[in-house]
């Protein structure tokens, strides 16, 4: 199983959106039974709360299906799993702080890191908690055109386990003729 979990502040806004429509991503790709996509906040202010009501209403809108509950990501998750998402360079900063070695440290990317068309300059999904609907709108815009490229990550990193389901199978072989 191949572990990503999505990170923001509280748990509320971004990374559950990133979490809904990666696993959305992820499914229609066919690899739900081989990735596993959660999410979680560098804080714990609304451990056990659901979603945003903004949130929610965005990611139905779309299309996306949740069911959330925040929780405060912690240090001891990083040996259980393959990518930490940052959505911003905060979040980032913080998580490879947190990172008990290099190794999980080198973990953590910014989400945007997989949006092809976005600069360096623009690799923070901003935080929508204190604007209006349109803010959450933005924030699932961002997070939709990271996704592709992210599942093309994942895909790589999979692909030493997916080689043998993919190879096409061996021919039978020829039983020698004799008259």
């Amino acid at each position: 199983m191949y572990r990503v979990c999505f990170v923001c502040t509280g748990n509320i806004c971004r990374s559950p959106m990133a979490e809904s429509v990666f696993r959305a991503h992820v499914a229609e790709a066919g690899l739900d039974a081989l990735v596993e996509v959660d999410s979680a906040g560098t804080g714990g202010w609304h451990e056990g709360h659901p979603a945003d009501p903004r949130t929610v209403s965005v990611l139905e809108a779309a299309g996306y299906e949740q069911a959330h509950r925040a929780r405060q990501f912690r240090s001891s998750w990083f040996a259980g799993l393959d990518l930490v998402i940052a959505l911003d360079a905060g979040h980032l900063r913080d998580l490879r702080a947190l990172a008990p070695t290099p190794e999980d440290a080198a973990k953590v990317r910014l989400l945007r890191s997989f949006d092809p068309a976005a600069t360096a300059a623009e690799g923070d999904v901003p935080d929508p908690y204190y604007g209006s609907l349109d803010g959450f709108e933005e924030c699932l815009e961002l997070v939709e055109a990271a996704s592709p490229g992210l599942l093309d990550a994942v895909r790589e990193a999979l692909a030493p386990a997916l080689a043998p389901a993919l190879a096409p199978a061996p021919a039978p072989a020829l039983k020698e003729h004799t008259a």
